[in-house]
């Protein structure tokens, strides 16, 4: 499958028009086949991993948006588990009457484990890929949450494929190397002709995939887009060990350890702090950096007979525990340590990291149920198997030891020979250069929610430092959004046309500045006083914003400066 690729060195001359012609309009290199001929023309190929299309239909244009396309589903790679299981690489792919000659690759969030439908959405888009024309995949990573085997694993059940080396490898990586294949193979078969322009695109794992997939195949991709991403995921589920043994110095159940008004007083504290740092109080803490230098958590502690608006002694050292990073015995840092921010009284950080309203978790927050059956089953080696109970995934994170326990996400056996630090993140992550993609002349555009409560946007920022000293910033951008949460939500003006600046970026060589972020107006957690008008400016790293006069509500009101 050929595509087209910018050149590695300079060319000058016919020759070099002529190949940059032929990149702009590619000519057919076969006959597109109807959508029903599809599964008959990938079977009969065998470069590709024992590929099975189970449904091909024309599909007609939606209310929402979406173009009329030719939608197939299949699986690859069938096998038995070393656990006796079934697994397959699931996908669907969608493929519309009027493509714009763009592939994207959409790659999931949580434990993947389910098709997602492949419309190529990102939380902070207002549309989607596919209603752009691009043609589409989606896949569940090689194992499927709802096989009736894992039914009697109770919240484990989308865990338990950790259980299998090649599951945990597929999770981590190989999968998407067969399904990219997939894809241009469908492309080819359908359209007669390979995409001008290669994407991938995804937001939490789905950003750690992307990530992941620039580094181990960057020559493949033009343009790559990773949101929230969870570059370093075993380090950040060792987090919610650490989490949960934090709590609990504020409570023994954790579900009660600060209230929403208790969280609401954190907020409202750091906007009293940090809110002007930008020269305007609007409820968004725009300098991140000097906010962490301004800020004190001590300052909420109730003092005498104080018992409103403050917090009582164990919750403030609960919250500065949890804030300063897991670590072992001797101060060695496990993970990055996170940023005080207005979004922690939003109801998504207190969804993952609290209380949940999920009657079957106990109402346990999503770190004390999945959270806790990745770290037991997938994250570290050898895996533990946990029951599948709100109480047993608890205390498997009240148990965790930092000094024996956290060294196992870098643990290999004989079985295991991948650690998890290594099936998971990219190969360089210690020390990002992305050279195939660097070398390919692709693109890559990062975005974080400052009030993520899932993985810290330190640890982000910390990488993407690393990689910028490395001339990163010729052809990667990182924007930090204030208040959003965990890829999108909390109060913040978190909606933003990052798949369109990439776009630019990759095809007409215009490299993205400022990006002008709206507010979602259906967001639970955006602020009674907010004007449901509100732009702002996103700064790309490490530029942050300064209100300049004008109009309080407009991002033309606001420049970026350095820091």
């Amino acid at each position: 499958m050929k595509v087209c690729q910018r050149p590695a060195v300079a060319l000058s001359g016919l020759f070099a028009a002529a190949l940059l012609a032929a990149c702009a309009s590619p000519q057919p290199t076969a006959v597109p086949l109807a959508c029903a001929e599809l599964p008959a023309a990938l079977k009969s190929l065998t470069t590709l991993p024992a590929v099975r299309l189970t449904a091909a239909s024309e599909v007609p244009a939606d209310d929402q948006g979406h173009p009329a396309l030719c939608r197939v589903t299949g699986v690859a790679s069938e096998r038995t588990g070393s656990d006796g299981r079934h697994y397959a690489i699931g996908f669907e792919m969608r493929l519309p009457v009027a493509w714009n000659h763009r592939f994207l690759q959409q790659v999931n969030g949580g434990n993947d484990g389910k098709v997602q439908p492949a419309l190529g959405n990102l939380g902070v888009l207002e549309a989607d890929a596919l209603q752009r024309g691009f043609a589409v995949i989606s896949s569940d990573s090689g194992h499927s949450d709802a096989d009736p085997a894992n039914a009697a694993a109770g919240l484990t059940q989308g865990n338990v494929f950790g259980l299998d080396p090649q599951a945990r490898r597929d999770y981590g990586y190989s999968a998407d190397d067969t399904v990219f294949r997939i894809a241009q193979a469908l492309i080819e078969r359908r359209y007669g002709e390979p995409p001008r322009r290669n994407y991938i695109a995804g937001c939490s794992n789905g950003g750690r995939h992307a990530l992941v997939d620039a580094t181990r195949w960057g020559e493949r991709y033009d343009g790559v887009l990773a949101g929230d991403p969870g570059l370093n995921l075993p380090k950040a589920a060792v987090q919610h060990a650490w989490d949960v043994q934090s709590w609990r110095l504020a409570n023994a159940d954790i579900r009660q350890a600060f209230s929403p008004a208790d969280l609401r007083v954190v907020a409202d504290a750091v906007l009293r702090q940090c809110d002007g740092l930008d020269d305007l109080v609007d409820g968004i803490v725009g300098d991140l950096a000097r906010c962490q230098q301004a800020f004190r958590p001590e300052a909420l502690t109730c003092q005498g007979g104080q018992t409103s608006n403050c917090l009582a002694p164990a919750q403030v050292a609960a919250l500065k525990r949890s804030f300063a990073g897991p670590h072992d015995s001797q101060g060695r840092a496990l993970y990055a340590d996170w940023p005080w921010d207005a979004g922690i009284a939003a109801g998504n950080w207190r969804f993952w990291k609290l209380e949940s309203r999920i009657p079957p978790w106990n109402r346990m927050p999503l770190i004390a149920t999945m959270g806790a059956g990745s770290l037991s089953y997938v994250f570290t080696t050898p895996p533990t198997p946990t029951p599948g109970t709100p109480d047993a995934l608890l205390q498997y994170l009240v148990s965790f030891d930092f000094d024996r326990d956290a060294p196992r996400i870098y643990a290999t056996d004989g079985a295991y020979t991948e650690s998890a630090m290594a099936f998971m993140t990219p190969p360089d992550v210690d020390d990002p250069r992305l050279a195939s993609l660097r070398a390919h002349g692709g693109k890559l555009i990062v975005y974080h929610g400052n009030s993520d409560p899932v993985f810290s946007v330190n640890d982000t920022t910390n990488w993407f430092a690393r990689l910028r000293a490395h001339g990163g910033g010729d052809f990667a951008r990182l924007y930090t959004v204030p208040g959003m949460t965990h890829c999108s939500g909390g109060p913040a003006t978190d909606r933003f046309d990052v798949l369109g600046a990439l776009v630019d970026w990759v095809e007409e060589g215009r490299a993205p500045q400022a990006l002008v972020a709206t507010v979602d107006p259906h967001n639970a957690d955006l602020p009674a006083g907010w004007s449901r008008a509100r732009t702002r400016p996103l700064c790309p790293w490490p530029q942050v914003p300064r209100y300049g006069g004008g109009d309080t509500e407009a991002a033309a009101s606001f420049r970026c400066i350095e820091p």
